[in-house]
């Protein structure tokens, strides 16, 4: 049964501990420059090494002011647009999860523009990083870092199904509480999303697109545009661009 993320917004403290263990987790040591602008939030976003981060916003309604407070980070969509966007096969599904392998991006950026989320951001090796879902953890019956640091149990980590039961269960909750606008974003969208979030209000009161487009493949123009882009053509074989694709058609016709 595919795995997935809950992430209960009502319920985030603002605590910040999951971008501390996710950078520990991975050993980003690396300290991002930073400035003050008067926001709760540091860093300002995502990047290369931010793999999750804590958004802050203060909303008015109905003269009543409320302070939002909510981790984001890749969504691991079903239907990923950044895998589709790849043109070498770097970015990829391993089971509920989307990777990206380091050794086959050639940084082109296809899919940091093709990411409705503003997930991926192109590090100092030039190629494209994002959260990878602790895979390594997930392996030996883990759960993400992110998940098993939460103090207040926003983030929770489980079946999907199991997810999706709790986070309508909690969604009925909030409505019964008066929180006419509450929902769970994420269960169906594009294809279904491995993060999923317990919002109080409208997914665009957190910055989220409400119907969040889909890049469709084609695969000749990004090829192209990455060989290109990476000034790689004479030195990076043919055979390499394509690797990762032909890999995971062989592994689909050996299930069959």
């Amino acid at each position: 049964m595919p795995k997935a993320r809950l992430i209960d917004a009502t319920k985030c403290q603002g605590c910040r501990g999951c971008q501390v263990l996710c950078k520990e987790w991975n050993e980003h040591y690396t300290v991002e420059e930073t400035k003050n602008t008067g926001s709760y939030e540091n860093p300002p976003s995502l990047s290369a090494s931010t793999w999750i981060k804590v958004r802050f916003k203060e909303v008015e309604e109905n003269g009543k002011l409320e302070f939002l407070m909510w981790p984001v980070t890749c969504m691991h969509c079903t239907d990923a647009s950044c895998v589709a966007a790849c043109p070498t096969g770097a970015a990829h599904h391993e089971g509920a999860t989307v990777q990206i392998d380091q050794d086959i991006c050639i940084g082109c950026g296809y899919c940091v523009e093709a990411c409705p989320y503003g997930v991926p951001h192109k590090g100092e090796t030039g190629t494209a990083q994002k959260c990878w879902f602790c895979l390594n953890r997930l392996q030996i019956g883990e759960e993400p870092a992110c998940a098993k640091t939460c103090p207040s149990g926003a983030i929770q980590f489980g079946e999907r199904d199991e997810m999706i039961a709790i986070g309508e269960k909690r969604v009925f909750d909030l409505k019964a509480q008066d929180s006419k606008d509450a929902n769970l974003y994420g269960k169906d969208t594009l294809g279904g999303l491995h993060t999923m979030y317990v919002l109080a209000h409208s997914p665009s009161v957190y910055d989220f697109p409400e119907k969040p487009r889909f890049t469709e493949q084609n695969i000749i123009v990004p090829w192209l545009g990455g060989v290109a882009a990476a000034g790689v053509l004479a030195a990076l074989p043919f055979w390499l661009l394509f690797r990762r694709r032909e890999e995971m058609a062989d592994r689909s016709s050996s299930r069959r």
